[in-house]
């Protein structure tokens, strides 16, 4: 049994993601910014589906105890918090004297697709990933090539899983595409669905494939750019995960960590690790309950998708930065890295375990602030933006132990046919890829010099 309002327990926590504006009530907010097809009360929404409820009157300490609690809360400013319940959750939240109102649907209306390897409207399942990666190496074998670097925790176990697939895409010539850290031209690495329940960041990762392939001979951006640069894609990175999520269909399960069951006794969407907090640079203080969807998992790096990331990035990016927090970056480091998440329209730059500033803060920021002039985004740090802090996440991985320029793209809107986690498939051209795709290029083609832009 949750604790109420009243007797809830005050628990240590970073602030989180900043979603309403402050003096706004969560009705008010709720009525203003909801999904119009559905009631501002959340009674439309079928039984037991998951809406999107934002609570008023909340203090980052109590919505950090919710989430402990087994509250899915996903967004969170000093006095609101937004979560993902169905109506008889919220209900229950609402009697135990929370002040909250219904946001928008989770689930959009979208078209039934029949194809084994598609689901709700046309996202790809992980599988169709795969196959996309070895398709697209074997027909253009002068710019692409596949490479197997780990193995999902389903696999690890026995029972199926998969492997993790990376995609290498240059004008290969001798000494390209090896997992060497002195390669000859600069790299970007992209990956994706690492959250896997935020399913427009593999289609994004898709599209950017395809379009680089096409466009080389043809594009004059892109035949610069994969003459000039390596660019390493990891699409899904959790593809337990995304099993899971696709396996819902038209009404996919909201699952976001990996498919760990080895802690705690957690049931449906709530088993596994969350990957962004489980990397071995700041880990701890994210989260110690296996079924809270922030767990940190038993020890740095425990899970084996962490360790396949981790190994990528230290075989492709050379080592560049000092082992303190306070050592930057050189000014002629090379090489960028881009986890894309969703949701919010941010870029996001190190550091995330901390408030405190980056070493190479205003370098980080001035090509953030590049990438956006593409997308709009908001350019910060993780409390700058989101509002609160992810210790143990692959952006400060990648800055805090090779000095690689690290980023976080939070892609899509928070409400509405094109926003959440689940945004209807007919967005993706024009609302998420599309904004993205001049942004990704922009921090391509910087992997030289990024510090330099």
């Amino acid at each position: 049994m949750r604790r109420s309002k009243k007797h809830l327990a005050v628990a240590s926590a970073a602030a989180l993601l900043i979603v309403v504006p402050a003096g706004v009530s969560a009705n008010a907010w709720a009525q203003s910014n909801s999904n119009s097809e559905v009631a501002s009360d959340g009674l439309a929404l079928a039984s037991g589906e998951p809406g999107m409820w934002v609570i008023d009157g909340i203090s980052a300490d109590q919505a950090q105890a919710l989430l402990v609690d087994g509250v899915d809360v996903v967004d969170v400013d000093t006095d609101t918090a937004m979560i993902i319940a169905d109506a008889d959750e919220a209900e229950e939240l609402r009697a135990e004297g929370w002040d909250i109102g219904f946001h928008d649907t989770v689930y959009k209306d979208v078209p039934p697709t029949a194809a084994q390897d598609q689901y709700y409207g046309g996202y790809r399942t992980a599988a169709a990933h795969e196959a996309n990666l070895h398709n697209v190496a074997n027909a253009n074998p002068d710019l692409a090539q596949v490479f197997d670097i780990g193995d999902s925790w389903l696999k690890t176990q026995g029972q199926g899983g998969h492997d993790i697939w990376a995609i290498c895409l240059t004008n290969i010539q001798p000494g390209d595409c090896e997992r060497n850290p002195d390669s000859d031209k600069p790299r970007i690495s992209i990956i994706s669905q690492l959250h896997a329940r935020e399913i427009s960041t593999g289609e994004i990762s898709w599209r950017f494939i395809d379009h680089l392939v096409a466009g080389y001979g043809s594009d004059p951006r892109v035949t610069d750019l994969l003459d000039s640069t390596e660019i390493w894609i990891v699409p899904i990175a959790n593809p337990d995960g995304v099993d899971i999520v696709a396996s819902g269909g038209n009404q996919p399960l909201l699952q976001r960590k990996n498919a760990n069951t080895s802690y705690g006794n957690c049931t449906g969407t709530r088993i596994g690790v969350d990957l962004n907090r489980n990397h071995n640079f700041k880990w701890g203080g994210a989260g110690t309950n296996p079924c809270g969807e922030t767990y940190q998992g038993p020890s740095a790096g425990s899970e084996p998708e962490t360790q396949a990331l981790e190994s990528l990035f230290a075989s492709i990016h050379p080592a560049q930065k000092g082992p303190g927090d306070n050592d930057p970056a050189p000014a002629d480091a090379r090489d960028v890295m881009i986890s894309i998440h969703s949701f919010g329209e941010y870029i996001i730059h190190p550091w995330a375990w901390t408030t405190a500033s980056a070493p190479n803060r205003t370098e980080l920021r001035n090509l953030g602030l590049q990438m956006a002039q593409s997308n709009g985004y908001l350019v910060g740090t993780a409390a700058e933006t989101v509002g609160y802090l992810a210790p143990g996440g692959t952006d400060d991985f990648a800055y805090g132990t090779l000095g690689v320029a690290s980023y976080t793209f939070e892609v899509g809107p928070r409400w509405g046919q094109c926003g959440g986690f689940l945004p209807a498939y007919s967005c993706m051209d024009s609302q998420l890829w599309e904004p993205n795709r001049d942004a990704l290029l922009t921090a391509a083609e910087a992997a030289a010099v990024p510090y330099q832009s």
